[in-house]
């Protein structure tokens, strides 16, 4: 979860840890608001390894204000692609009852990758984030992979995923496709061909 303070934005606090949240003032809330502007159109121009100092000057601040909002690179990757993530886990919420389990979570993995390869060096810092609790994305990474882990029950337990399969395996092997498709630009049918070798893996016999 998140806390702030007068004049500071969200920073990451421990897991499980309640805090008091304390409205930002104004003019820190403008500050803010422009950061996180201005390090989206970084993040999609650029690459998530973008430079701090160049999205603080964008935003007319210096990157002593942007270190108070966002303590380091992926607390500030958090609030920018919460959003995003705010709408795939309202997707997997939406899958929870399809009459197809396993076609739901290969839906719900196509979009995590759809998503993670819009921005080049997001699924490389989710696959480290994911392994992380302390990790800037922590908050983004938990509740998906809680999301996720509900579809893939379902799917085992409508017997066309095994069960030695785990949601953290699973997540890892959907941002390791994320960034081969990244990295691929100019095969566009490469994600589908890669979802259907690990579909076929989790079907597959227990070895």
């Amino acid at each position: 979860m998140a806390t702030e303070t007068a004049g500071q934005g969200p920073v990451a606090s421990a897991p499980g840890r309640a805090q008091d949240v304390r409205p930002m003032r104004a003019d820190a809330r403008r500050n803010y608001e422009r950061l996180l502007a201005e390090a989206r159109t970084a993040f999609t121009a650029h690459g998530t390894d973008t430079s701090l100092e160049d999205i603080a000057r964008r935003a007319g601040v210096g990157i002593g204000t942007l270190y108070r909002h966002f303590p380091n690179r992926t607390a500030l990757m958090g609030a920018v692609f919460q959003g995003e993530v705010d709408a795939l886990l309202g997707y997997a919420r939406e899958l929870a009852d399809a009459p197809q389990p396993c076609a739901a979570l290969v839906a719900w993995l196509r979009a995590i990758i759809t998503h993670a390869s819009t921005y080049r060096g997001l699924s490389r810092a989710l696959m480290t984030a994911s392994s992380d609790e302390n990790s800037g994305m922590a908050r983004c990474c938990v509740p998906m992979r809680e999301a996720g882990g509900a579809l893939l029950t379902r799917a085992q337990q409508a017997g066309a995923v095994r069960p030695d399969v785990s949601i953290g395996d699973l997540m890892q092997l959907t941002n390791g496709i994320a960034l081969a498709v990244e990295e691929s630009p100019n095969d566009p049918q490469l994600a589908d061909r890669l979802l259907t070798l690990t579909l076929s893996g989790l079907k597959g016999e227990k070895r």
